[in-house]
């Protein structure tokens, strides 16, 4: 497959239960995703961001990947902005087949169109194949990420 034959365009409602699948694999949330309606509800709520979009990658009608970029001010760094790629997911059929790097190369032009000095990606420890796949596009391991859990009501 050739970048040539894939298109990228914002996700809208209709497109969250394909979303949701592309989430519910094993190296992403495992099947554990939220509903659909939970998904329509928080959807209409990102929307209201300035600046966070979640982005489709389609071969054909075939939505075959995802990722979500959000670009934000700063105050530090002379107020140049920056980005954070998030819930980046490919279909299994079509891994390895270039998805991912296309989704890439949009997202960081996305960014630099924004005025981004620098784009951060975020990826679970376990996703080994996925680490050594931002590496090959020149994105460097870069100081620590720490996070903590934080109990959320009736859990």
């Amino acid at each position: 497959m050739t970048s040539d034959s894939l298109v990228l365009r914002e996700a809208m409602t209709n497109d969250l239960e394909a979303l949701l699948r592309l989430y519910a694999q094993p190296d992403m949330d495992n099947g554990n995703t939220l509903s659909l309606e939970e998904a329509e509800q928080l959807f209409m709520r990102m929307a209201c961001y300035p600046d966070y979009r979640i982005y489709l990658a389609l071969s054909g009608e075939r939505i075959v990947g995802t990722f979500a970029l959000l670009i934000m001010d700063n105050l530090a760094h002379r107020g140049n902005r920056s980005g954070i790629i998030e819930d980046v997911a490919v279909e299994p059929d079509f891994q390895g087949q270039g998805v991912g790097h296309f989704m890439m190369e949009q997202a960081l032009d996305l960014a630099r169109a924004k005025g981004c000095y620098k784009v951060t990606l975020s990826s679970n420890l376990k996703r080994e194949r996925a680490h050594a796949f931002y590496e090959s596009l020149g994105f460097e391991r870069h100081g620590y990420s720490f996070s903590t859990a934080l109990p959320i009501d009736g859990s």
